[in-house]
């Protein structure tokens, strides 16, 4: 089983953080997992412009290839204007629309205020059911307060949170793996 985190913002350091941070508890909890950051500020990705997805070249070719071949995603977004960035829908447009069919999807959200946390309910959670994801229910959001000033989290309900996520994103990837082949 493999497991790709996707850190979805070309800029900041939280968000990649918290992900590495759930791939950190998904080894430790099963070893035999494979794991991968993606974290989009690497890329160098090509806007969607209504190309099929195979005919993108260099890194936006590298990244829908990546996320085809996971079983299990753990997306993390950071919230800017009330909304998801802009990098990361451009990330979803990019891919075919089955690419994350019946591969689980857990989801994190790093904002500064607490206004914010129904984004992942009324964008995020939308875009995975539509590309067929195994969307798990429950998501972690984590506010700028539970963030020390080196950007590592402090609050010990949010780690457990995160530990939590790490299990349910495994267990729901095992059972569909079994169920779908």
């Amino acid at each position: 089983m493999k497991v790709i985190g996707i850190a979805g913002s070309i800029v900041g350091s939280k968000t990649r953080a918290t992900v590495e941070k759930v791939l950190d508890n998904v080894k430790k909890f099963s070893p035999e997992v494979e794991v991968e950051l993606v974290d989009l500020k690497d890329y160098q990705l090509d806007f969607c412009d209504g190309r099929h997805y195979t005919e993108y070249e260099g890194d936006t070719k590298t990244l829908i290839n990546q996320l085809m071949e996971a079983d299990a995603y753990i997306i993390g977004t950071p919230i800017f204007q009330a909304s998801i960035p802009g990098a990361l829908k451009n990330m979803f447009d990019v891919l075919p629309v089955d690419t994350m069919m019946n591969k689980t999807a857990g989801m994190i959200a790093t904002a500064g205020s607490s206004k914010h946390h129904l984004v992942v309910e009324h964008q995020l959670k939308p875009i995975l059911s539509y590309m067929k994801a195994m969307v798990l229910p429950q998501y972690v959001f984590i506010e700028e307060e539970y963030f020390d000033e080196k950007k590592e989290i402090t609050n010990g309900e949010i780690l457990y949170r995160l530990e939590k996520l790490a299990e349910d994103v495994i267990e729901m990837g095992k059972r569909i793996r079994k169920t779908h082949g």
